[in-house]
């Protein structure tokens, strides 16, 4: 860890890094999407839906970390975490490929996130040490833009893989990137805290700024307004390629499908940037959320009803889903942001215990919508309809602040 260059990376390069970075927790999901049948088939499970904890077990590893790997950064520097994580991330997918059984793919998928959150949180830490305000705002902003074409290709990467070599194969190209990217940052990125800025790593810091935070009251809404968002993501992640399979019988266009999701979606990060100072985060979480619960609802009813002709009944789906993932666009930064408006002195912390509390609680809510999974989109939309509703009335019940 010591033999690291000192030489600051040109912007260009770095942009490009942190965004492959980011890529990591990406590809470790999407990718993934297509290879879910196959595995339920591999394993031959009693019940294929148990096939998705696949994604969520990934999922609740990283929100363990996240909890964990702020601090530590903060103690040991945002190179050694990265690439301890990374490392780790690389000895777990190696399990995973060889897995004789559905539990160790599990266990080690939940491996696989401890790692990861090592670049998810390390990663903004370091952007942080070399840029503020709006400097890091526009450096975000054009990470970003890279990132945002990761999971628009990566079902049709993992399906690619799939057709030409087997699911068990989409592991080791995760290892490959993940070695990549480790042996990048390594070579070409500096340290960005130095020894004299490190903070020793303690509990009692991590207990202390996790009271804190639990105390204030809109820390809390959001905390749960985040978790019931990402549940509604999770759940449709995990859903989504056995719907377009059993309901829509376009599993082979599955993934073509999943990339003009995404960039349809990637729509709502441009609204928020143009509507979010001038009439406020909480006003454009509350008009997002009624929409979608409009929305789902309404389609809802035309599903159960059997109004909806059957021609359209994919384009109505692939529309409710690109706004469930617009959703999601229009208010987790928000939110966030939110949460840490009241917490600032206590930042690095308080963005540990947050993210953690939210990717966990809301693995815990996706679960059993996945599992409830029946052949049609039903369980998911109802599941959807109730995490939307319940977060907009924590939303609106919340106390106003004045930068909200």
């Amino acid at each position: 860890m010591n033999l690291s260059p000192t030489k600051p990376l040109p912007r260009g390069e770095f942009i490009a890094l942190i965004a492959v970075m980011f890529a990591i927790v990406a590809l470790s999901i999407d990718a993934m999407l297509p290879a879910l049948p196959d595995i339920a088939q591999a394993f031959a499970l009693d019940n294929p839906n148990i096939a998705q904890l696949v994604i969520t077990s990934f999922v609740f590893g990283m929100g363990l970390g996240t909890l964990f790997t702020g601090p530590l950064s903060d103690a040991f520097g945002r190179k050694t975490v990265i690439i301890l994580g990374g490392l780790l991330y690389v000895v777990a997918a190696l399990v995973c490929a060889v897995a004789p059984n559905m539990e160790t793919l599990l266990i080690a998928r939940l491996v696989m996130g401890l790692g990861a959150a090592g670049p998810r949180v390390a990663v903004i830490a370091l952007v942080r040490d070399l840029y503020n305000g709006r400097e890091m705002a526009k450096v975000m902003s054009f990470v970003m833009m890279i990132f945002i074409l990761v999971p628009a290709i990566a079902p049709m990467m993992g399906q690619a893989v799939i057709w030409f070599a087997g699911w068990h194969m989409i592991f080791v190209g995760y290892v490959v990137f993940a070695a990549v990217a480790m042996a990048w940052l390594g070579l070409r990125q500096p340290e960005t805290l130095p020894p004299a800025a490190r903070r020793p790593l303690s509990i009692g810091a991590l207990i202390s700024a996790t009271a804190e935070v639990l105390r204030i009251r809109i820390v809390i809404v959001s905390i749960a307004a985040q978790a019931l968002t990402m549940g509604c993501l999770f759940a449709a992640l995990s859903s989504m390629q056995s719907i377009f399979d059993q309901r829509f019988d376009r599993a082979d266009s599955f993934p073509m499908w999943f990339a003009v999701i995404a960039l349809a979606s990637s729509v709502g990060s441009v609204i928020n940037a143009n509507v979010v100072v001038r009439i406020g985060m909480r006003r454009v979480v509350i008009v997002t959320y009624a929409v979608e619960l409009i929305l789902t609802l309404v389609f809802l009813t035309l599903i159960l009803s059997h109004l909806l002709p059957e021609p359209l009944a994919f384009p109505v789906h692939i529309l409710w889903t690109i706004s469930l993932f617009t959703m999601m666009a229009l208010t987790n930064g928000n939110l966030n942001a939110l949460a840490m408006e009241p917490v600032g002195h206590i930042a690095g912390l308080a963005a540990s215990v947050t993210g953690s509390l939210a990717t966990v609680i809301s693995v815990g809510l996706a679960v059993p919508v996945g599992m409830a999974f029946d052949g049609t989109p039903v369980p998911l939309m109802i599941g959807t309809a109730l995490f939307v509703g319940l977060a907009l009335i924590l939303i609106r019940m919340a106390p106003r602040t004045k930068a909200a």
